[in-house]
């Protein structure tokens, strides 16, 4: 069965708890879930990787050679997580990048992202949503 790699990186563990104001009250359980009903119509099934260290990602990347493509929200590694650009150059799928808050609207540290110009799109500032928004990318421009 095919599948999509769901990749978060730091700090995304603890979402639902991680100041609400900004990243809501979703787990990221509850993500992984709207995840999967959002592919099941293609025979998708999630494979889910977190961590708060960037090498066991890029090892997370380049196990999942096999997947259909992947959901990316790195975390603050958008900003220099430069090996985990390099694994995502070579990934041989589509991959978007999701951003829970607006990262526009905050600090201008995180106004650039070194894994954007890799990314099939980028999705900011829709809360969760976004993740969902990004597996319907996948569902609609993966080829059967």
């Amino acid at each position: 069965m095919s599948s999509v790699l769901l990749l978060n990186g730091p700090n995304l563990g603890i979402l639902g708890r991680r100041e609400p104001e900004i990243y809501g009250t979703d787990t990221l359980a509850d993500i992984e879930e709207a995840v999967a009903a959002e592919i099941e119509s293609r025979g998708w099934k999630v494979r889910s990787v977190q961590d708060d260290a960037e090498g066991a990602l890029v090892r997370a990347v380049n196990d999942s050679q096999d997947t259909v493509g992947a959901v990316v929200n790195p975390g603050a590694l958008m900003i220099a997580g430069w090996s985990l650009r390099d694994a995502l150059a070579a990934y041989p799928r589509p991959f978007v990048e999701v951003h829970i808050s607006n990262v526009w609207a905050r600090e201008t540290f995180r106004h650039e992202s070194v894994l954007a110009p890799l990314a099939a799109g980028v999705i900011v500032g829709l809360g969760s949503f976004g993740y969902r928004l990004a597996a319907r990318a996948l569902v609609e421009t993966v080829p059967s």
